[in-house]
């Protein structure tokens, strides 16, 4: 590591809310991270800092609200479910990020048979079931990785996913899947 350079003042850090317009910015995927605490309670909140770490073993991260139930729920029984929300589930990112406590009751989901984590699967379109392998306190925040032990696609058909950014959510138009090739459908790239 460099040692850091003497007689050089670092610049203030920019201000919180500039920092947010930033990210605003940026869109990203929707989520809904969910666990079941000991007791079989279920816990949930809207997340979209997901992000893929490692293809050995397959690893993903979120980041969670350090004061959070759900982190603290998720971290005692070291397991999580990412559930990614369809384009209509707009309604669902906003009961989850509200910290209502009867979302689980306004919402259709179900245990998962083999791991107990809370599938959203009326409102999700896959969910990857993980082992927690690590957390990092970051500001405010835990980046929790996760060890992706489990996947499984809810959707019977091409869905689009929900979206945030600038400020609201969307959704991009489901468009015919590429070939492995790179080619459409109809064998034009």
């Amino acid at each position: 590591m460099p040692e850091p350079v003497t007689g050089i003042v670092a610049p203030p850090l920019v201000d919180p809310a500039q920092f947010r317009s930033l990210m605003a910015a940026h869109p990203a995927g929707v989520a809904i991270v969910t666990t079941a605490a000991r007791d079989g309670v279920p816990w949930g909140m809207t997340c979209s800092s997901v992000c893929s770490v490692a293809l050995q073993p397959p690893t993903l991260l979120v980041c969670l609200r350090a004061a959070s139930p759900t982190l603290a729920a998720l971290l005692d029984v070291s397991a999580f479910a990412v559930n990614l929300l369809r384009d209509h589930a707009e309604p669902v990112a906003q009961l989850f990020a509200s910290g209502a406590p009867d979302r689980f009751e306004k919402v259709g989901w179900v245990p998962d048979p083999e791991s107990g984590m809370p599938h959203l699967v009326d409102d999700a379109h896959t969910t990857a079931d993980c082992r927690v392998s690590k957390a990092l306190p970051v500001g405010d925040h835990v980046v929790v990785f996760g060890t992706v032990l489990r996947v499984r696609t809810h959707a019977v058909a091409p869905v689009s996913p929900l979206l945030y950014g600038m400020r609201r959510y969307w959704s991009l138009a489901v468009t015919p899947a590429s070939e492995p090739d790179g080619t459409g459908p109809d064998g034009r790239r």
